[in-house]
């Protein structure tokens, strides 16, 4: 059959009308006219007649296109040439100028194009219909764009609604996010007043049970003292009962001696023996005055030491009512620090509530994470794709280089040859012209001695 090429063209022919004829019930009411096209492109701000749909032109029809992508996809060749050229950039590294701009811009725009008509419902968009478009793949690819567009304005509303709902919740995630971050700021701060006031809560407890500890030492030194002194109190009272009784018995004695003393002149004898009497008596009368002398002493210093000790004691319970001072302030601490503990249990109740809500947004935000994850792994993919395929132009490219300098090579030596040929011709030609110049001249030499020679045979005849 391929012996016969127009044999094969019908068959080709006939195979296109078939499948032409099966694709027309799925495409028919899917097609405008093409005034219908043509009207709805002018529509948009571009001039655009039905001639130009039958005769296109690649430079027109991307120019189309590149409306519909802004009006749909707010994307434009501009938009898009910052992330080609960072990608050419990540992909080619120092080679990134093998590709030419408008060509890597071109492919980024038919990639973002192509997602389009996908949604659009042409799922054979190929780059030809950029580059060699014809009249029926415009026709078909402008319906379904058109129709898409129509769909569109009759579900803006539902779309807005759902745009207006997306935005609503990421102002809402923003909003959470930042009462996080204050939250956990305020959380911190917190913290650290907690534990300022745990530390100034221990220094207080601590110097509490100082006190306490040192208080009731002094209330045993106190109570100890306290014995001391009743106990001399006791004893000076007894002291100067039996002075006062002794003091008032030399006075009696004193008196009967007195009294005595006219009957004991009357006798040397009694007088004898009274005054040994009454010298023993005076002797021990001496004695217990000696010893009360000592005991009143005694009694003195035992008073200024109580005096002393009672200044002590009044030092001491002065102490104590500073110390029962600070223990009521400390009592009042430890009740502001009993209202702050239940502050800051409240706080922890607001606190858990603010880390539950906390682990929700964690887990939205893991969400999104792992959709802008698989988002990334898709780009990398695409990415790796786009590098391979880079490679693979690449050894293309330099293939084709390597050819064409073995080409040009070839070429050069081709030329060299055929400078040295025409050379060595020109050489020939020369060497020719010169032997056919000195083969005239032995002719015309020879003709000369011809005509000589038969002259002189007709002068010699």
């Amino acid at each position: 059959m391929d012996f016969n090429p127009r044999m094969s063209q019908q068959f080709r022919s006939t195979n296109n009308g078939r499948n032409k004829k099966k694709e027309e019930p799925t495409d028919a009411f899917m097609r405008l006219t093409d005034s219908e096209i043509a009207g709805c492109i002018n529509d948009i701000g571009v001039n655009f007649t039905t001639q130009d749909l039958l005769k296109p032109n690649p430079q027109q029809i991307q120019l189309v296109f590149e409306w519909f992508a802004e009006l749909l996809l707010n994307a434009t060749r501009e938009t898009i040439e910052p992330a080609m050229r960072a990608a050419a950039d990540d992909v080619c590294g120092e080679y990134s100028d093998i590709v030419q701009p408008e060509t890597r811009n071109l492919m980024g725009f038919y990639a973002s194009l192509r997602k389009l008509l996908v949604e659009c419902g042409v799922i054979d968009f190929s780059f030809n219909d950029l580059l060699k478009p014809t009249h029926d793949r415009l026709v078909k690819i402008f319906s379904y764009i058109i129709n898409f567009i129509r769909f569109r304005e009759s579900q803006t509303s539902v779309i807005d609604g759902h745009f207006n709902k997306a935005e609503t919740t990421k102002a809402r995630i923003d909003s959470l996010f930042a009462e996080n971050q204050e939250m956990e700021t305020a959380l911190e701060e917190k913290k650290r007043s907690r534990k300022l006031l745990e530390g100034q809560v221990k220094e207080k407890v601590k110097r509490n049970d100082e006190l306490k500890a040192r208080l009731l030492d002094l209330r045993k030194r106190q109570e100890k003292l306290t014995e001391k002194l009743e106990k001399g109190r006791g004893e000076k009272t007894r002291l100067t009962s039996t002075l006062e009784d002794k003091t008032a018995m030399s006075v009696s004695i004193k008196q009967e001696s007195a009294k005595l003393r006219t009957y004991v002149l009357q006798s040397s004898a009694v007088l004898q023996a009274s005054l040994g009497d009454l010298s023993a008596s005076l002797s021990a009368d001496k004695v217990q005055i000696d010893t009360l002398d000592r005991r009143a002493r005694a009694l003195q210093t035992s008073t200024d030491t109580f005096s002393v000790v009672t200044g002590d004691v009044l030092a001491c319970t002065k102490q104590l009512e500073e110390i029962s001072i600070e223990i009521q302030k400390e009592e009042e601490d430890s009740l502001k620090a009993a209202r702050n503990r239940d502050a800051l249990s409240e706080r922890s109740g607001n606190v858990r509530e603010v880390e539950r809500t906390e682990h929700l947004l964690q887990r939205q935000l893991t969400k999104w994470n792992e959709r802008v994850e698989k988002l990334r792994q898709t780009s990398q993919e695409k990415a790796q794709a786009a590098k391979d395929r880079m490679d693979e132009l690449r050894a293309v490219h330099k293939k084709l280089s390597e050819e064409r300098g073995e080409k040009g090579r070839d070429m050069e030596r081709r030329r060299v040859r055929i400078e040295q040929t025409e050379k060595k011709m020109a050489d020939l030609k020369e060497n020719i012209e010169n032997e056919v110049h000195s083969a005239r001249e032995e002719f015309l030499k020879m003709d000369s001695h011809i005509k000589l020679y038969i002259t002189e045979m007709e002068s010699s005849i």
